[in-house]
């Protein structure tokens, strides 16, 4: 049985690689170090609230999500 799983699974697996293989696409000369920080959107820096870590399910009770989430950002 695992002798046929083996020759079924090869013939299905052999043309795919028996495919010729597309031609690369030209490549971009690499832009200056200078431009390529400036089109990085910089991480913003978060500071971590006094309750971080701490057990937030209380906020689940809130009525609207709205208000869930401005509770729960004091977790974060």
């Amino acid at each position: 049985m695992k002798s046929v799983t083996l020759i079924a699974a090869l013939a299905i697996a052999l043309p795919v690689f028996a495919q010729d293989k597309p031609a690369a696409a030209p490549q971009e000369a690499p832009k200056p170090v200078a431009q390529q920080d400036a089109a990085k959107p910089k991480p913003m820096a978060r500071k971590h609230g006094p309750k971080r870590g701490e057990d937030a399910r209380q906020c689940l009770e809130k009525p609207t999500n709205t208000e869930i989430i401005k509770c729960a950002e004091e977790y974060l």
